[in-house]
C-alpha cells in the first residue's frame, strides 16, 4: 500500500496537490458540472484543517501545449472558492517567480495554478518542469485518479523530487476498485456497454476470473453477437476483434462465467436522433438498419440478474442515451442498479454522464472519477502515477 497524506504531518507545509479539475464549461465559460471538483474537496479540506497550504494543479481540456484562452483555470477557481467558502487565488502561470510570489503573498489562501497542459513539458514528462514544480512545495499529494494512468510531469515526474503521497479520493478509488478484484460479495454481476469491444477485452479477461455474470450492451455487444453468427445489419462492429471474441467466449464457458447479450433492440434506419426507429428481437435486425439501444425485454432480463446480485459493476451505456428515442435502455438499467440492495460501483465509460442525465448519481454506492484509469486498474495493470508514490 502507498502512503497517504494522513501518514505525514503537513502542518505549516506547502503541499502541491495534483487534482483532476478537467470539468466541462458552458458556452459562457462557466463550470457546467462540478462533480470532479467536489471529489477533491475532502483532500483539500483535510489539508486546510491540518494547517497546510494547498497549491493545486490540474489540466483542463486538450490545449496540446498551447495557451487557449477558453481553457484557463479561472472559472474553476471561482467555483472552488464558492464550494469551500475559502479564498482561492488563481495564478495564470504554472511555475516560475509569479507563482512563488503568489504563494508567499497569500498564506491564508488556496493557490490554483494555470492549466498544466498549456505547457508542452507536462505531457512529455519533462524533468526540468517537474523540478520547477517541486520547488514550489514541501510535499506532493496526488488526488487525480482520473489521470493516474498517464506518466506526465505533474503525475509521475514531480514525485521523484518530493515526499509523494496519495490523496483521500485516490485512496478511495483504489480501495473500491481494487476490492472488486480481490473479494466482491457474490453473486458479482458486471455490466459492460459503450461503443468498442476492443476497449473492454482486457477488462472482460480480468473479470472472467472473478465475475459470475457479464451482461453486455451498447455498440460493443454487436461484435459479440456477430461472432455468434447472427445478423446485425449496419450496427457498429469491429471485424478485427471477432477471432479474439470467440476466444473470450470459449474461456468464459470454461470458467463457468455467463456472458449475456441483449434479446431485443431499438433499431434505426440511420444514425440520427430523428431517425425512424422500431423495436425488434435481436435476431431480426434488417440488413439496412442498426441497433442504437437495448430493448425492454433485455432490460427486464438484465434486471433479474442485477436484483439477485450482491455486487454490481457498471461501465458503459446500453445505447445512445443522449438521444431520447434511444435512452430507455440505459435509463432502465440505471434505475435497476439504483434500486438494488447490492453494492453498486460505476466506472466511467460515460455511465457517469448517463447517471447525471437521469439524476441517479446519488443512488450509487460509488461512482469512479476515472474512466481510462479505472479500466486499466481493473485489467490488473499498473498505474504509473500510483507506482510513483511512496510505499507505506
Amino acid at each position: 500500500m502507498k502512503k497517504t497524506l494522513r501518514d505525514v504531518d503537513v502542518e505549516g507545509k506547502k503541499v502541491l496537490v495534483r487534482v483532476d479539475f478537467n470539468v466541462p464549461l458552458d458556452k459562457n465559460g462557466r463550470v457546467a458540472d462540478d462533480t470532479r471538483i467536489r471529489g477533491a474537496l475532502p483532500t483539500i479540506q483535510y489539508l486546510l484543517d491540518h494547517g497546510a497550504r494547498p497549491i493545486l494543479m490540474s489540466h483542463l481540456g486538450r490545449p496540446r501545449g498551447q495557451v487557449v484562452e477558453s481553457l484557463r483555470m479561472g472559472p474553476v477557481g471561482k467555483r472552488l472558492q464558492k464550494l469551500l467558502s475559502y479564498p482561492v487565488v488563481y495564478v495564470r502561470e504554472i511555475v516560475g517567480p509569479g507563482v512563488k510570489k503568489a504563494v508567499e503573498e497569500n498564506p491564508k489562501a488556496i493557490i490554483l495554478l494555470e492549466n498544466l497542459r498549456f505547457h508542452p513539458g507536462e505531457r512529455e514528462n519533462l524533468p526540468e518542469l517537474s523540478r520547477q514544480m517541486a520547488r514550489l512545495a514541501d510535499v506532493y499529494v496526488n488526488d487525480a485518479f482520473g489521470t493516474s494512468h498517464r506518466a506526465h510531469a505533474s503525475t509521475v515526474g514531480v514525485a521523484a523530487y518530493l515526499p509523494a503521497l496519495m490523496g483521500l479520493l485516490m485512496e478511495k478509488e483504489l480501495e473500491t476498485l481494487g476490492g472488486l478484484l480481490e473479494d466482491p460479495a457474490r453473486p458479482f454481476v458486471v455490466l459492460l456497454g459503450g461503443n468498442k469491444v476492443s476497449d473492454k477485452l482486457g477488462v472482460i479477461d480480468s473479470f472472467l476470473e472473478i465475475a459470475d455474470t457479464i451482461l453486455t450492451g451498447g455498440g460493443m455487444c454487436f461484435t459479440l453477437i456477430k461472432s455468434m453468427g447472427l445478423e446485425i445489419g449496419q450496427s457498429v462492429v469491429e471485424e478485427d476483434q471477432l477471432r479474439q471474441i470467440t476466444s473470450v467466449l470459449k474461456k468464459a464457458r470454461k470458467k463457468g462465467v455467463k456472458i449475456v447479450v441483449p434479446s431485443d433492440f431499438m433499431i434505426a434506419d440511420r444514425f440520427d436522433k430523428k431517425a425512424n426507429h422500431k423495436l425488434v428481437p435481436a435476431e431480426s435486425i434488417p440488413p439496412d438498419w442498426m441497433g442504437l439501444d437495448v430493448g425492454p425485454v433485455t432490460v427486464e432480463k438484465y434486471c433479474t440478474f442485477i436484483k439477485e446480485a450482491k455486487t454490481v459493476f457498471w461501465n458503459g451505456p446500453m445505447g445512445v442515451f443522449e438521444w431520447h428515442a434511444f435512452s430507455k435502455g440505459t435509463r432502465g438499467i440505471a434505475n435497476c442498479i439504483a434500486d438494488t440492495e447490492a453494492v453498486s460501483v460505476v466506472g466511467g465509460g460515460d455511465s457517469d454522464a448517463a447517471l447525471r442525465q437521469f439524476d441517479l448519481e446519488d443512488k450509487m454506492d460509488f461512482v469512479s472519477t476515472g474512466g481510462g484509469a479505472a479500466m486499466r486498474l481493473l485489467e490488473g495493470k499498473k498505474l504509473p502515477a500510483v507506482e510513483a508514490l511512496m510505499d507505506g
